[in-house]
Protein backbone atom coordinates (compact mmCIF):
# COMPACT_ATOMS: atom_id res chain seq x y z
CA UNK A 1 0.00 0.00 0.00
CA UNK A 2 2.74 2.78 1.06
CA UNK A 3 4.46 1.91 -2.48
CA UNK A 4 1.19 3.14 -4.20
CA UNK A 5 2.30 6.73 -4.24
CA UNK A 6 6.09 5.93 -5.75
CA UNK A 7 4.11 3.75 -8.78
CA UNK A 8 1.71 7.56 -9.60
CA UNK A 9 5.02 9.22 -9.43
CA UNK A 10 7.18 6.96 -12.09
CA UNK A 11 3.91 6.72 -13.90
CA UNK A 12 4.19 10.70 -14.19
CA UNK A 13 7.64 10.85 -14.46
CA UNK A 14 7.84 8.31 -17.38
CA UNK A 15 4.40 8.38 -18.99
CA UNK A 16 5.65 6.25 -22.14
CA UNK A 17 6.98 3.66 -19.97
CA UNK A 18 5.36 -0.21 -19.69
CA UNK A 19 4.97 -0.42 -15.66
CA UNK A 20 4.85 -4.27 -14.00
CA UNK A 21 4.26 -4.77 -10.59
CA UNK A 22 5.39 -8.00 -8.89
CA UNK A 23 2.99 -8.93 -6.22
CA UNK A 24 2.25 -12.14 -3.69
CA UNK A 25 -1.36 -13.12 -3.43
CA UNK A 26 -2.68 -11.96 0.00
CA UNK A 27 -1.48 -8.41 -1.57
CA UNK A 28 -2.47 -8.28 -5.08
CA UNK A 29 -6.16 -6.51 -4.81
CA UNK A 30 -4.13 -3.47 -4.03
CA UNK A 31 -2.46 -3.08 -7.15
CA UNK A 32 -4.69 -5.06 -9.17
CA UNK A 33 -6.34 -2.32 -10.33
CA UNK A 34 -3.83 0.29 -10.16
CA UNK A 35 -4.19 2.66 -12.97
CA UNK A 36 -1.14 3.68 -13.14
CA UNK A 37 0.47 0.06 -13.88
CA UNK A 38 0.54 -2.02 -17.21
CA UNK A 39 1.26 -5.24 -16.06
CA UNK A 40 0.58 -7.18 -12.56
CA UNK A 41 2.43 -10.30 -11.97
CA UNK A 42 1.36 -12.51 -8.89
CA UNK A 43 4.17 -14.67 -7.38
CA UNK A 44 3.11 -17.68 -5.74
CA UNK A 45 3.95 -18.22 -2.37
CA UNK A 46 4.54 -21.47 -1.46
CA UNK A 47 6.71 -23.27 1.03
CA UNK A 48 9.60 -25.75 0.72
CA UNK A 49 10.96 -27.47 -2.53
CA UNK A 50 8.04 -26.11 -4.43
CA UNK A 51 8.88 -22.73 -3.73
CA UNK A 52 12.42 -23.23 -5.11
CA UNK A 53 10.95 -24.42 -8.31
CA UNK A 54 8.20 -21.80 -8.80
CA UNK A 55 10.78 -18.96 -7.95
CA UNK A 56 13.01 -20.33 -10.37
CA UNK A 57 10.52 -20.35 -13.28
CA UNK A 58 9.53 -16.88 -12.20
CA UNK A 59 13.20 -15.72 -12.04
CA UNK A 60 13.45 -17.08 -15.92
CA UNK A 61 9.78 -15.40 -16.93
CA UNK A 62 11.13 -11.93 -15.77
CA UNK A 63 14.12 -12.19 -17.37
CA UNK A 64 12.35 -12.77 -20.33
CA UNK A 65 10.50 -9.40 -19.87
CA UNK A 66 13.77 -8.27 -20.58
CA UNK A 67 12.99 -5.07 -18.07
CA UNK A 68 15.80 -2.03 -18.01
CA UNK A 69 14.81 -1.15 -14.65
CA UNK A 70 14.13 -2.62 -11.22
CA UNK A 71 13.06 -0.95 -7.98
CA UNK A 72 12.82 -3.31 -5.02
CA UNK A 73 10.47 -2.06 -2.74
CA UNK A 74 10.52 -4.68 -0.17
CA UNK A 75 14.34 -5.35 -0.04
CA UNK A 76 13.75 -8.95 1.40
CA UNK A 77 15.47 -12.13 0.62
CA UNK A 78 12.95 -13.02 -2.20
CA UNK A 79 12.62 -9.71 -3.59
CA UNK A 80 16.62 -8.76 -3.86
CA UNK A 81 16.84 -12.18 -5.38
CA UNK A 82 14.31 -12.09 -8.24
CA UNK A 83 15.56 -7.99 -9.03
CA UNK A 84 19.07 -9.51 -9.61
CA UNK A 85 17.74 -12.62 -11.40
CA UNK A 86 15.74 -10.27 -14.23
CA UNK A 87 19.37 -9.06 -15.58
CA UNK A 88 18.10 -5.40 -15.59
CA UNK A 89 20.73 -3.35 -16.73
CA UNK A 90 19.65 -0.86 -13.64
CA UNK A 91 18.41 -2.54 -10.37
CA UNK A 92 17.93 -0.02 -7.70
CA UNK A 93 17.27 -1.35 -3.71
CA UNK A 94 18.47 -0.22 -0.20
CA UNK A 95 21.16 -1.05 1.11
CA UNK A 96 21.17 -4.08 2.95
CA UNK A 97 23.92 -6.30 4.65
CA UNK A 98 24.62 -9.03 2.25
CA UNK A 99 22.44 -8.48 -0.74
CA UNK A 100 23.19 -5.44 -1.07
CA UNK A 101 25.78 -7.00 -4.62
CA UNK A 102 22.48 -7.92 -6.24
CA UNK A 103 21.61 -3.94 -6.59
CA UNK A 104 23.56 -1.69 -9.41
CA UNK A 105 22.05 1.57 -7.50
CA UNK A 106 22.07 1.37 -3.55
CA UNK A 107 20.25 4.06 -1.81
CA UNK A 108 20.69 4.10 1.69
CA UNK A 109 18.14 3.91 4.85
CA UNK A 110 19.83 4.00 8.28
CA UNK A 111 18.82 1.41 10.74
CA UNK A 112 17.11 2.75 13.90
CA UNK A 113 13.75 4.97 14.16
CA UNK A 114 13.75 8.35 12.21
CA UNK A 115 10.89 10.85 12.39
CA UNK A 116 11.07 10.05 8.69
CA UNK A 117 7.51 8.45 6.76
CA UNK A 118 7.77 4.60 5.27
CA UNK A 119 5.94 6.65 1.34
CA UNK A 120 9.39 8.73 1.64
CA UNK A 121 11.72 5.82 1.65
CA UNK A 122 9.67 4.22 -1.18
CA UNK A 123 9.85 7.12 -3.17
CA UNK A 124 13.65 7.56 -2.36
CA UNK A 125 14.06 4.94 -4.93
CA UNK A 126 11.65 6.43 -7.52
CA UNK A 127 13.70 9.74 -7.16
CA UNK A 128 17.31 7.02 -7.88
CA UNK A 129 16.14 6.45 -11.18
CA UNK A 130 14.16 9.37 -12.53
CA UNK A 131 15.45 12.31 -10.68
CA UNK A 132 14.00 15.94 -9.85
CA UNK A 133 11.30 14.75 -7.94
CA UNK A 134 9.54 16.46 -5.43
CA UNK A 135 9.00 15.62 -1.90
CA UNK A 136 5.98 13.55 -1.57
CA UNK A 137 2.83 14.77 0.58
CA UNK A 138 0.04 13.29 2.06
CA UNK A 139 -2.55 15.64 0.04
CA UNK A 140 -0.72 15.36 -3.53
CA UNK A 141 0.58 12.23 -3.36
CA UNK A 142 -1.96 9.82 -1.09
CA UNK A 143 -1.92 6.16 -1.10
CA UNK A 144 -4.45 4.54 -3.23
CA UNK A 145 -6.29 1.40 -4.18
CA UNK A 146 -9.52 1.16 -6.65
CA UNK A 147 -12.78 0.21 -5.62
CA UNK A 148 -13.53 -3.12 -6.67
CA UNK A 149 -17.35 -3.44 -8.23
CA UNK A 150 -17.29 -7.48 -7.86
CA UNK A 151 -15.98 -7.01 -4.09
CA UNK A 152 -18.90 -3.69 -3.47
CA UNK A 153 -21.53 -6.41 -4.80
CA UNK A 154 -20.42 -9.10 -2.08
CA UNK A 155 -20.27 -6.63 0.74
CA UNK A 156 -23.71 -5.51 0.19
CA UNK A 157 -24.80 -9.31 -0.13
CA UNK A 158 -23.03 -9.83 3.29
CA UNK A 159 -24.05 -6.63 4.77
CA UNK A 160 -28.20 -7.76 4.11
CA UNK A 161 -27.42 -11.17 5.12
CA UNK A 162 -26.02 -9.56 8.57
CA UNK A 163 -30.00 -7.69 8.53
CA UNK A 164 -28.21 -4.79 8.69
CA UNK A 165 -30.43 -1.81 7.17
CA UNK A 166 -28.99 1.30 4.98
CA UNK A 167 -29.48 3.74 7.66
CA UNK A 168 -27.69 1.88 10.11
CA UNK A 169 -23.97 3.53 11.14
CA UNK A 170 -21.61 0.91 10.35
CA UNK A 171 -18.73 0.90 12.48
CA UNK A 172 -15.44 -1.57 11.46
CA UNK A 173 -12.75 -2.10 14.39
CA UNK A 174 -10.01 -4.46 13.12
CA UNK A 175 -8.89 -6.05 15.73
CA UNK A 176 -6.11 -8.37 14.48
CA UNK A 177 -2.69 -8.21 15.21
CA UNK A 178 0.19 -9.57 13.33
CA UNK A 179 2.31 -9.47 16.78
CA UNK A 180 2.21 -9.50 20.53
CA UNK A 181 4.15 -6.01 20.45
CA UNK A 182 0.66 -4.69 18.42
CA UNK A 183 -2.14 -6.63 20.59
CA UNK A 184 -4.06 -4.32 22.55
CA UNK A 185 -6.24 -6.47 24.62
CA UNK A 186 -9.11 -8.03 23.66
CA UNK A 187 -11.01 -6.66 26.92
CA UNK A 188 -10.25 -2.85 25.70
CA UNK A 189 -11.61 -3.94 22.07
CA UNK A 190 -14.85 -4.98 23.80
CA UNK A 191 -15.50 -2.04 26.08
CA UNK A 192 -15.07 0.53 23.29
CA UNK A 193 -17.66 -1.88 20.91
CA UNK A 194 -19.77 -1.21 24.03
CA UNK A 195 -19.02 2.13 24.58
CA UNK A 196 -20.27 3.52 20.95
CA UNK A 197 -23.15 1.61 21.19
CA UNK A 198 -24.59 2.86 24.21
CA UNK A 199 -23.44 6.30 22.75
CA UNK A 200 -26.13 5.34 19.33
CA UNK A 201 -28.51 2.56 19.09
CA UNK A 202 -28.01 3.05 15.12
CA UNK A 203 -24.73 1.82 15.11
CA UNK A 204 -23.66 -1.52 13.83
CA UNK A 205 -20.41 -3.00 15.08
CA UNK A 206 -18.04 -5.23 12.27
CA UNK A 207 -15.24 -6.95 14.01
CA UNK A 208 -12.83 -7.45 11.19
CA UNK A 209 -9.77 -9.45 11.66
CA UNK A 210 -7.86 -12.59 9.63
CA UNK A 211 -9.00 -16.33 10.00
CA UNK A 212 -6.54 -16.97 12.29
CA UNK A 213 -7.31 -14.67 14.89
CA UNK A 214 -11.68 -15.43 14.02
CA UNK A 215 -11.33 -16.57 17.81
CA UNK A 216 -9.96 -13.68 19.00
CA UNK A 217 -12.64 -11.63 17.33
CA UNK A 218 -15.39 -14.01 18.90
CA UNK A 219 -13.74 -13.21 22.44
CA UNK A 220 -14.34 -9.25 21.57
CA UNK A 221 -17.80 -9.99 20.66
CA UNK A 222 -18.54 -11.87 23.55
CA UNK A 223 -16.87 -9.12 25.67
CA UNK A 224 -19.01 -6.22 23.84
CA UNK A 225 -22.15 -8.32 24.64
CA UNK A 226 -21.54 -8.69 28.26
CA UNK A 227 -20.78 -5.10 28.29
CA UNK A 228 -24.30 -4.20 27.44
CA UNK A 229 -24.50 -4.72 23.47
CA UNK A 230 -27.27 -6.07 21.97
CA UNK A 231 -26.00 -9.68 20.32
CA UNK A 232 -27.33 -8.42 16.28
CA UNK A 233 -25.39 -5.33 16.78
CA UNK A 234 -21.82 -6.77 16.94
CA UNK A 235 -20.73 -8.98 14.03
CA UNK A 236 -17.31 -11.14 12.99
CA UNK A 237 -16.42 -10.60 9.75
CA UNK A 238 -12.80 -12.81 9.51
CA UNK A 239 -12.60 -13.74 6.34
CA UNK A 240 -12.49 -11.23 4.00
CA UNK A 241 -10.20 -10.36 1.31
CA UNK A 242 -8.87 -6.70 0.87
CA UNK A 243 -10.77 -5.49 -1.80
CA UNK A 244 -13.77 -6.22 0.06
CA UNK A 245 -12.16 -4.90 3.32
CA UNK A 246 -11.94 -1.54 1.58
CA UNK A 247 -15.61 -1.86 0.33
CA UNK A 248 -16.77 -2.27 3.85
CA UNK A 249 -14.48 0.38 5.11
CA UNK A 250 -15.83 3.02 2.38
CA UNK A 251 -18.88 2.97 3.46
CA UNK A 252 -18.29 2.89 7.25
CA UNK A 253 -19.14 5.82 9.50
CA UNK A 254 -15.37 5.06 11.07
CA UNK A 255 -12.69 2.47 11.33
CA UNK A 256 -11.35 2.06 14.48
CA UNK A 257 -8.12 -0.31 14.51
CA UNK A 258 -4.27 -0.80 15.54
CA UNK A 259 -0.94 -0.21 13.30
CA UNK A 260 -1.70 -2.55 10.63
CA UNK A 261 -2.38 -2.87 7.17
CA UNK A 262 -6.04 -2.80 6.99
CA UNK A 263 -5.26 0.61 8.31
CA UNK A 264 -3.72 1.23 5.23
CA UNK A 265 -6.53 -0.30 3.35
CA UNK A 266 -9.05 2.05 5.24
CA UNK A 267 -6.80 5.44 4.29
CA UNK A 268 -7.51 4.91 1.13
CA UNK A 269 -10.97 5.78 1.51
CA UNK A 270 -12.66 9.08 3.13
CA UNK A 271 -13.96 6.96 5.77
CA UNK A 272 -13.10 8.94 9.29
CA UNK A 273 -10.01 6.76 11.00
CA UNK A 274 -8.67 6.18 14.73
CA UNK A 275 -5.46 4.10 14.82
CA UNK A 276 -3.90 3.29 18.21
CA UNK A 277 -0.48 2.77 18.32
CA UNK A 278 2.00 1.14 20.47
CA UNK A 279 5.75 0.65 19.53
CA UNK A 280 5.20 2.37 16.17
CA UNK A 281 4.59 6.25 15.70
CA UNK A 282 2.59 7.98 13.19
CA UNK A 283 4.97 9.65 11.59
CA UNK A 284 6.69 6.70 10.02
CA UNK A 285 3.58 4.27 9.77
CA UNK A 286 0.80 7.13 10.11
CA UNK A 287 -1.98 6.66 7.43
CA UNK A 288 -1.04 8.40 4.46
CA UNK A 289 -3.73 10.46 3.13
CA UNK A 290 -5.36 14.09 2.95
CA UNK A 291 -5.41 16.26 6.97
CA UNK A 292 -8.69 17.16 5.44
CA UNK A 293 -10.05 13.93 6.14
CA UNK A 294 -11.18 13.42 9.84
CA UNK A 295 -8.20 11.09 11.64
CA UNK A 296 -6.98 10.45 15.05
CA UNK A 297 -3.93 8.46 16.09
CA UNK A 298 -3.79 7.40 19.61
CA UNK A 299 -1.21 6.43 21.65
CA UNK A 300 0.65 6.40 25.35
CA UNK A 301 3.00 9.38 24.19
CA UNK A 302 6.42 9.74 25.38
CA UNK A 303 8.22 6.78 26.61
CA UNK A 304 12.22 5.87 27.05
CA UNK A 305 11.74 2.43 25.36
CA UNK A 306 9.36 3.96 22.26
CA UNK A 307 9.51 3.17 19.85
CA UNK A 308 11.57 -0.12 19.35
CA UNK A 309 12.30 -2.84 16.93
CA UNK A 310 9.38 -4.86 18.54
CA UNK A 311 11.80 -7.81 19.23
CA UNK A 312 11.71 -7.76 22.88
CA UNK A 313 9.65 -5.43 25.44
CA UNK A 314 12.29 -4.25 27.80
CA UNK A 315 9.61 -3.52 30.92
CA UNK A 316 7.76 -6.65 30.00
CA UNK A 317 4.25 -5.61 30.18
CA UNK A 318 3.99 -4.06 26.62
CA UNK A 319 2.93 -0.78 28.76
CA UNK A 320 3.15 1.73 25.24
CA UNK A 321 0.20 -0.05 24.18
CA UNK A 322 -1.78 -1.70 26.65
CA UNK A 323 -1.89 1.31 29.19
CA UNK A 324 -3.73 3.30 26.56
CA UNK A 325 -7.54 3.05 27.81
CA UNK A 326 -10.60 1.89 25.70
CA UNK A 327 -12.63 5.46 26.90
CA UNK A 328 -9.67 7.49 25.13
CA UNK A 329 -10.09 5.54 22.06
CA UNK A 330 -13.55 5.81 21.89
CA UNK A 331 -13.39 9.36 22.89
CA UNK A 332 -11.48 9.40 19.47
CA UNK A 333 -13.90 8.33 17.64
CA UNK A 334 -16.77 10.28 18.53
CA UNK A 335 -14.25 13.08 17.37
CA UNK A 336 -13.66 12.16 14.16
CA UNK A 337 -17.11 11.59 13.83
CA UNK A 338 -17.96 15.30 14.72
CA UNK A 339 -15.67 16.29 12.52
CA UNK A 340 -16.87 14.39 9.35
CA UNK A 341 -20.21 15.46 10.35
CA UNK A 342 -19.16 19.30 10.65
CA UNK A 343 -17.20 19.39 7.50
CA UNK A 344 -20.35 17.73 5.73
CA UNK A 345 -22.95 20.54 6.86
CA UNK A 346 -20.25 23.16 5.65
CA UNK A 347 -20.14 22.00 2.18
CA UNK A 348 -23.70 21.40 2.16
Amino acid sequence: MLTTPAIRALSRARPGAHLTYLVEPQAAPVVAQNPHLNDVIVAPLRHGFARVREDASLALRLRRERFDAVLDFHGGPRSSLLAWATGAPVRIGYVIKGRGWMYTRRIARPRGHRPRHSVENQWDLVEALVGGLERPTPQANPVEMVANAAADGRMSSRLASWGFAPTDDLVVVHVGAGNEFRRWPESAFGDVAALLLAANPNRRIILTTGPAQAARAEDVRRIAQARGAAPTAVVVACDLDLAELRSLVARAAVFVGGDSGPAHVASTTATPMVVIFGPTTPVVWGPWRDPELAMESVDVGTLPCRPCDQRTCEPGDYRCLRTISPGTVAAAAERVLARARSAGERTL
